[in-house]
């Protein structure tokens, strides 16, 4: 595996960068009735995919898309908890599960809950993940590490255990939409077309802190300031001033997930994860990698990399963000 330039069939021309006039987003924030800080995203070609790295990113592309406006931080757990008293919304992993989808499942692992990360002691064999994922009873969105844990000091983190239809309530309620594969990529690679990272094609250097991905010894022993999510805007933001587009925490799409980027799957029946085949829940693409890519394990925080994600599963790295489809550039509202 390498971790050099990707390669693309068709060059795709510089992309240009937006303005963030002041006055611009103000405009447009009256202009959409919405609080949220919403950037740019010009319309463009770009390269997408890539040939260099996990077959399921294959093939890069040059694709066209029309500009749009994207949330500058993944939704927080403050601006969820604004939603939930709003409309009173029960996330799935608050709701207890159908014994009749889960034949033969002991009552105890129905009940409500969600899938939550933990060190473990030492050094294991990474092909077996369930040593440090566990289905934990009372884990949600405002009790992330199970019951006893809350949001005290967490209320500018990421939201998570989110599964598909949250984040998708959640994105009607603003008015604002999910966005699609190709979209999010585009605005990840911030005009960088083909890029390896969203910083650029070479890697972090020792000493720099470009993205929350996992430092030091994956999954038992991370380094300082590591290992967990960070609140939203932690780190250095892409060139189109959006902040955790790599690492942090997995971020929801729409498209429908199938093992590479040629075939275009139409529904939830299409979806599946060709490393699992006999679950047969439906899977979108979550996008953008998390704190627990590690370089020895999962080399995905990358505007190209792409995970099948079972649409009724939670997990305390997976969240989202919004973006309106609106193609009113900026610079006609000044």
């Amino acid at each position: 595996m390498t971790t050099g330039p990707v390669s693309s069939p068709d060059p795709a021309p510089e992309t240009p960068k937006p303005t963030f006039a002041p006055e611009s987003a103000s405009s447009f924030r009256q202009y959409v009735g919405l609080g949220e800080e919403l950037v740019w995203i010009p319309p463009q070609t770009t390269v997408v995919g890539s040939d260099q790295h996990y077959p399921e990113e294959a093939p890069a592309r040059a694709i066209t898309t029309a500009g749009f406006w994207m949330q500058r931080n993944q939704v927080t757990n403050a601006e969820f908890a604004e939603f939930v008293a709003a409309t009173g919304h029960l996330t799935v992993a608050e709701r207890p599960l159908n014994p009749e989808d889960y034949p033969g499942a002991p009552p105890e692992n129905l009940q409500p809950g969600s899938m939550v990360f933990h060190r473990t002691p030492g050094p294991v064999d990474l092909r077996h993940l369930q040593q440090w994922w566990a289905w934990t009873p009372g884990a949600c969105w405002n009790h992330p590490r199970g019951p006893r844990s809350g949001l005290r000091g967490r209320e500018n983190h990421p939201v998570v255990h989110i599964a598909f239809e949250d984040a998708a309530a959640y994105a009607a309620w603003a008015g604002l939409d999910l966005p699609t594969e190709t979209e999010w990529e585009v605005a990840a690679r911030g005009g960088r077309p083909g890029a390896v990272y969203t910083w650029g094609d070479e890697p972090e250097r020792p000493g720099q802190r470009l993205a929350n991905y996992w430092h030091g010894e994956f999954p038992y022993l991370p380094e300082t300031g590591y290992g967990q999510a960070a609140p939203v805007g932690s780190f250095a933001p892409n060139d189109y001033g959006l902040f955790d587009m790599a690492g942090n925490v997995w971020e929801w799409t729409t498209d429908w997930y199938t093992g590479d980027r040629d075939s275009h799957s139409c529904c939830a029946a299409d979806s599946y994860d060709p490393n699992q085949p006999q679950f047969k829940v439906p899977r979108k693409v979550i996008k953008g990698g998390s704190f627990l890519c590690a370089d020895s394990y999962c080399l995905r925080y990358r505007p190209a990399a792409r995970r099948p994600q079972m649409i009724d599963t939670g997990m305390s790295h997976i969240g989202f963000r919004c973006l309106r489809r609106d193609d009113t550039d900026p610079a006609t509202l000044a």
